[in-house]
């Protein structure tokens, strides 16, 4: 009787350290679901990022595409667009 005691004791600890061995260590643990839990995060705010790029980019896109004054904004900005007739200054800061 004091063995079969003994032995439903002994399997009782080894099940409960196997229980809480899973709960604080390997797939499933708590510092498992913590540490996905922070690269959902992260995953969400890089995903918010590029969404408003996106949106950006549509904005810049449709205005190229419905005119020309978007073209010719970027010409003269990034490419010195200087048109006939137009005087060229250029201003030197010391």
């Amino acid at each position: 009787m004091i063995t079969s005691y003994r032995t439903f004791i002994v399997v009782l600890i080894l099940a409960l350290g196997g229980l809480q061995t899973r709960l604080w260590v390997g797939q499933g643990s708590f510092a498992h679901v913590n540490g996905l839990r922070v690269q959902v995060e992260q995953r969400t705010a890089e995903n918010e990022g590029r969404r408003q790029r996106n949106e950006i980019l549509k904005a810049e896109i449709l205005d190229l595409k419905q005119g020309l004054d978007a073209v010719e904004d970027i010409a003269r900005s990034e490419l010195g667009l200087i048109k006939k007739g137009e005087t060229f200054f250029l201003l030197v800061e010391e």
